[in-house]
């Protein structure tokens, strides 16, 4: 059983920072891809940003030069630095990654966190 548990969303005021967590545990072999989306009540959901497990990283226009992301390979953590927060982003975030497992290393499956709400308000 795989798992991803995210913390380190909360309120903020505008122009401020959050730095979003999410660990993955269990049974894992490898982690491909990790990223967050975030989904805004009656919005389909949107990648936020992602990063390989090589370190590659691609960003959704509205947050460039705002969010960076990187990850823990040995903790199979990946990190979310928001900064200079709007209200826009003002949503719930949603860890994913793409996992194989040790039963079936050759096939990657992708894994949700339970999301963590983010709001930015004065």
């Amino acid at each position: 059983q795989v798992q991803l548990v995210e913390s380190g969303g909360g309120l903020v005021h505008p122009g401020g920072s959050l730095r979003l967590s999410c660990a993955a545990s269990g049974s894992i072999f490898s982690i491909d891809a990790m990223g967050w989306y975030r989904q805004a009540p009656g919005k389909q959901r949107e990648l936020v940003a992602a990063i390989t497990s090589g370190g590659t990283t691609d960003f959704a226009d509205s947050v460039k030069g705002r969010f960076t992301i990187s990850r823990d390979n040995a903790n199979n953590t990946v990190y979310l630095q928001m900064n200079s927060l709007k209200p826009e982003d003002t949503t719930v975030y949603y860890c994913n990654a793409d996992i194989r497992t040790p039963a079936s290393p050759w096939r990657r499956r992708s894994y949700w966190g339970q999301g963590t709400q983010v709001t930015v308000s004065s």
